[in-house]
């Protein structure tokens, strides 16, 4: 009797594990278990007394910004990011958010109905508004079984690596940026999203110190046009934070360059320069936009940028692709003195002498920011591009190994087609209002151009995954077969770019 005794308070006492009882199944098949959906389980489920634990920390909103580099600000208001920053993010809903993303695209590119043709399952949403979060819990979390959105049987076949059956934010599918569909907001409240954008915009950067930080996490969604400038500026570095700093920073910036022309520009017909110079004098021409960059002011402008850099850098000189890097600085900040709303085909020749006195050394300057952080992309053999590229490839292997085995299969190197990808950051691939779009991101990431740029080319063979995979003849250069085809296709490039955007902002949180 007393070894019965001292038996069943020992299984009074232990709280461990045994064969048979019943525990939650996690993994792709069982999405993770969720209160709000299972409360009649848990009703029915008698508690067993268990010895007093440490009660887990709640996770704060101010924990989840530290962990994570970007932000999928969609215009709504504050409290649906929270309700976003509340979920605990792992690998198997980051794959399911890519693979929406990429499903969601392609339902709508593949639809051309009118919306009275549309099946009761493809109604357009009467707004984009997610619903309210209840104010007592802040996770507003749906399994895949009960929130599947409807997609076309042939869609979902193209992002097949990336499927999975688990729980998913609910504002994952909705568009990045404030670019919405036409069918679902209208142009006057599109209007009013933006100003409420600019607005905050212009709060921040209005206060006696900017908050780089807020900056940055604002700037990942989009920059507006009027502050985009300003904004590029102080993310680059270039000027201060500090408001009363500024003007004194960028009087002695600009005299320092134009101190650089006076020493250094007369020496480009000299033996040892002329090379350099006569390189650069070659290039400029073949860049684009042609109607912009051909004006004699402009060309003269680039010329002096490009040689005052590579005799200040002796190490890297002169590289074909760096020309390319000098148009996205030279385009913002010379819109601040043309309301030419097409800057392609802006005349500069009505801009003060002055003004282009200061957009030329602030280009200079941010441009050589840039450069800092890539340039062993540009030194003797370019280590740095051949090994973004080793890493591209090892993204592409992990993230759609499909893709990978394809290129493999037919002898298409990594390094064929991605060269120029990181020579260029793109800028011969797409257009260039999409290029500014783009650094946007990178220059609110603390390596954007180094380390987010990799997620960015990833994202694109991912987004078309299709069209490499129907590919069998790859004798013409890849890139022409992927991005540089694919370029007439990006005439709404808010779209395509903020579809990538998010593909890539997805790939960071899965491989990181």
């Amino acid at each position: 009797m007393a070894s019965d005794g001292a038996r069943k308070q020992f299984w009074k006492r232990s709280n461990s594990k045994v064969p048979g009882s019943i525990q939650h199944v996690y993994g792709a098949q069982h999405p993770p278990f969720d209160p709000l959906l299972h409360g009649t389980l848990l009703k029915a489920t008698p508690k067993v007394p268990t010895t007093p634990v440490k009660a887990k920390r709640v996770s704060t909103f101010q924990e989840f910004e530290s962990n994570t580099s970007d932000a999928w600000d969609a215009g709504e208001d504050d409290d649906e990011l929270l309700a976003m920053a509340a979920e605990s993010l792992n690998t198997a809903v980051v794959m399911e958010t890519a693979n929406r993303v990429l499903r969601n695209h392609s339902q709508r590119q593949g639809c051309h109905k009118p919306p009275g043709a549309l099946g009761p399952e493809q109604k357009p949403k009467p707004s984009v508004e997610p619903p309210s979060v209840p104010s007592g819990d802040l996770r507003l979390v749906k399994s895949i079984s009960e929130s599947r959105t409807s997609c076309p049987a042939g869609s979902a076949s193209d992002a097949g690596p990336l499927r999975r059956s688990q729980s998913l934010p609910h504002s994952a599918t909705v568009a990045l940026g404030g670019v919405p569909e036409s069918s679902t907001l209208s142009s006057s409240a599109l209007s009013e999203r933006e100003a409420s954008r600019l607005d905050k915009f212009k709060q921040l950067l209005a206060g006696p110190n900017t908050d780089l930080e807020e900056l940055r996490k604002l700037s990942w969604s989009g920059i507006p046009k009027p502050v985009r400038a300003i904004t590029w500026k102080l993310l680059s570095g270039y000027l201060p934070a500090n408001v009363d700093r500024r003007p004194a920073t960028l009087q002695r910036k600009q005299k320092e360059y134009f101190a650089f022309i006076d020493h250094y520009y007369d020496s480009r017909t000299d033996e040892v320069h002329q090379d350099t110079y006569r390189q650069i004098h070659i290039d400029i021409p073949r860049m684009s936009p042609e109607a912009l960059i051909l004006q004699p002011k402009v060309t003269e402008i680039f010329e002096r940028i490009l040689f005052i850099w590579a005799i200040r850098h002796p190490a890297s000189g002169y590289v074909q692709g760096i020309n390319d890097l000098v148009t996205p600085f030279f385009v913002v900040f010379i819109c601040e003195y043309i309301d030419d709303e097409d800057v392609d085909t802006a005349d500069v020749s009505c801009v003060p002498a002055d003004a282009l006195r200061n957009v030329e050394a602030d280009t200079y300057w941010c441009m050589s920011r840039l450069l800092d952080g890539i340039q062993d992309n540009y030194t003797f053999a370019q280590p740095g591009i051949q090994m973004k590229v080793k890493i591209l490839e090892e993204l592409v292997s992990r993230i759609d190994g499909q893709v990978h085995r394809h290129l493999d299969q037919h002898e298409v190197r990594y390094l064929q087609f991605a060269f120029r990808w990181m020579n260029n950051l793109l800028m011969r691939e797409v257009p260039l209002r999409c290029t500014i779009r783009l650094w946007d991101t990178y220059q609110s990431e603390p390596e954007g151009f180094a380390h987010f740029h990799l997620y960015v080319c990833a994202a694109f063979l991912v987004r078309w995954r299709k069209e490499i995979l129907e590919e069998r003849d790859f004798q013409v250069k890849p890139e022409s077969k992927t991005l540089q085809t694919e370029r007439r296709r990006v005439e709404q490039p808010q779209e395509e770019t903020h579809l990538c955007l998010r593909v890539c902002g997805a790939f960071t949180k899965l491989i990181i």
